[in-house]
């Protein structure tokens, strides 16, 4: 009988597991799939998990069987990881054997039987337009750091960008004269996103009279800068959205992401469809915008009970 290891117990980080096929396979993803680095090192952490736990029953990627991943599988269950994580890991797991039976390393699929998970889901968490206008007016826009950040949050609401997309713009860009912003997102796909005018003023008014103060006579290709001329990291962006949270009375913890779904539930309730909302967002699969339908349930039923002569 296989002794059972525990997956769960390594930390987040886990250690470098020398493993050919994780190799090869990460070399793939990074050059010929061109995923972006966020999701690379998702991959990588989830894999590499995996390759010590089946290390541990002296077995690499390529040998490993169905029972040995469900024994992989369950611990993280036991463990009390949600089902929206675990259907991670699957999804990374599946990622990796069906290259490996591409390139003909792997014969037989140990995940054909595997059974994702059922995720729950829930609504998105979005601010409401009360909050809104209390966040984006928190910081000090006539001070060179409080310039920069009532930019860059007027610039996440009016586009609806992710915070790596958001941190990661250069100068060149933002197109101000036509009032769109080019971005390039998973899966290193570049789209083009309209930016209101508020946004722009709020740029405008940061690149003219702060910017370069901030970088004090330096130079960044990046619009968003620090003291050290780099652009903004995400923790420190996370950490002054939290600060301007409170600063403005939102009880719940505030985060880029939940700027990013207001910036979608507000579009939908003032009337865009869920199409055009897809393609702001950067969104691969229309299933994935769809976690927005709330939003038009809830308007549907305000139009019937407006409009239908017997509601």
């Amino acid at each position: 009988m296989s002794r059972r290891l525990d997956p769960s117990s390594s930390d987040d980080s886990p250690k470098h597991v020398e493993d050919p096929s994780l190799q090869d396979y990460l070399a793939y993803c990074s050059v010929e799939a061109g995923l972006a680095a966020n999701s690379l090192a998702a991959y990588r952490r989830d894999l590499t998990r995996l390759a010590r736990f089946l290390a541990g029953r002296k077995l690499d990627l390529a040998s490993a069987g169905a029972d040995d991943l469900k024994d992989f599988i369950g611990g993280l269950y036991g463990a009390g990881m949600d089902s929206r994580s675990v259907a991670r890991y699957l999804s990374s797991i599946r990622g990796l054997y069906r290259y490996l039976i591409d390139g003909d390393k792997v014969h037989d699929d140990p995940t054909a039987h595997l059974q994702t998970p059922r995720k729950r889901k829930s609504l998105p968490k979005y601010l409401t337009f009360d909050e809104v206008d209390r966040l984006l007016a928190a910081p000090d826009p006539d001070k060179p750091l409080g310039s920069r950040d009532t930019a860059m949050l007027q610039m996440l609401y009016a586009t609806g960008l992710r915070v790596s997309e958001l941190i990661s713009l250069r100068t060149a860009e933002l197109d101000a004269k036509t009032g769109v912003v080019r971005t390039t997102g998973k899966g290193s796909k570049t789209r083009l996103v309209p930016v209101g005018n508020s946004a722009l003023a709020a740029v405008e008014n940061y690149q003219t009279r702060f910017r370069g103060s901030i970088l004090k006579k330096g130079t960044s290709e990046y619009l968003f800068v620090t003291a050290r001329r780099t652009r903004m990291t995400r923790q420190a962006f996370w950490k002054l959205i939290r600060r301007y949270g409170v600063a403005a009375g939102i009880r719940r913890a505030t985060t880029p992401h939940m700027i990013r779904h207001s910036f979608a539930t507000h579009l939908l309730e003032r009337g865009a469809d869920l199409r055009s909302l897809q393609l702001m967002l950067g969104h691969a699969d229309i299933s994935t915008t769809e976690i927005y339908t709330h939003v038009l349930r809830s308007r549907m039923r305000l139009i019937y009970d407006q409009y239908h002569p017997r509601s």
